[in-house]
């Protein structure tokens, strides 16, 4: 365990679940989008939206969808610095299921070059959050790692196309999940890494015949828009 899973992390207030937590979710999908977000819609779940606006909560995400980190000064200020960067941010309300955690979102993501991501995430606390969805398949990751989705196709040799690029690159496996919708239908790995993965590699996975997306959560520091 580690101190900041005790006290929190260094932030700004007043929330480490609805606020840092809400930064952090944000900056992670601005990070898996992969260019810098144009247009977001934000659907609140349970408590991000009965107490979220008194917590801040909104401009939380809007604060990391701009690339600002927990302790950055201008986080209350954030829906006006979207507006100035060209951010066209909307609100709204979800019921994500009785088993969904109270701090939980669904952030709609078109980039400044339409990219488009889908994301539900959830504020665990401490400002931990877990990544719950991706384009409406199951995920379970913490954004802790460089982590590596892939979608593709579910059938035999996909997984072992990315794991053998993986170790060809001498990037280590911490923890790998694999989902599907059904047999031989759409399916996602998610890989979190000990190493970033180089661009080439991911550029070379998106044109393998069955790979139908690839999605990079890297931790390098991030240029803010603002």
């Amino acid at each position: 365990m580690k101190l900041t899973d005790i006290i929190g992390p260094v932030m700004v207030g007043p929330s480490s679940s609805h606020t840092a937590g809400a930064v952090k979710i944000g900056n992670i999908c601005r990070k898996l989008l992969g260019e810098p977000p144009a247009r977001a819609e934000i659907l609140l779940h349970g408590s991000f939206l009965t107490t979220g606006k008194g917590h801040g909560t909104d401009r939380a995400l809007v604060a990391g969808l701009l690339g600002l980190v927990v302790d950055d000064p201008r986080i209350p200020d954030s829906l006006r610095l979207a507006e100035a960067a060209g951010l066209t941010v909307s609100f709204g309300s979800v019921d994500l299921g009785d088993d969904a955690h109270p701090n939980s979102v669904r952030l709609n993501l078109t980039g400044s070059h339409g990219k488009r991501l889908e994301v539900v995430a959830a504020s665990i606390g401490g400002g931990r959050v877990r990544i719950e969805q991706l384009d409406g398949l199951s995920a379970n990751f913490s954004g802790d790692y460089p982590t590596l989705i892939v979608h593709n196709l579910d059938q035999p040799g996909h997984v072992a196309e990315v794991t053998s690029m993986l170790q060809h690159k001498s990037v280590n496996i911490a923890n790998m999940q694999l989902y599907r919708s059904g047999r031989g239908q759409d399916a996602v790995m998610i890989l979190e890494c000990d190493q970033e993965v180089p661009r080439s590699s991911l550029q070379w996975l998106e044109h393998l015949e069955g790979i139908r997306k690839v999605t990079y959560l890297s931790l390098m520091e991030d240029t803010d828009d603002v």
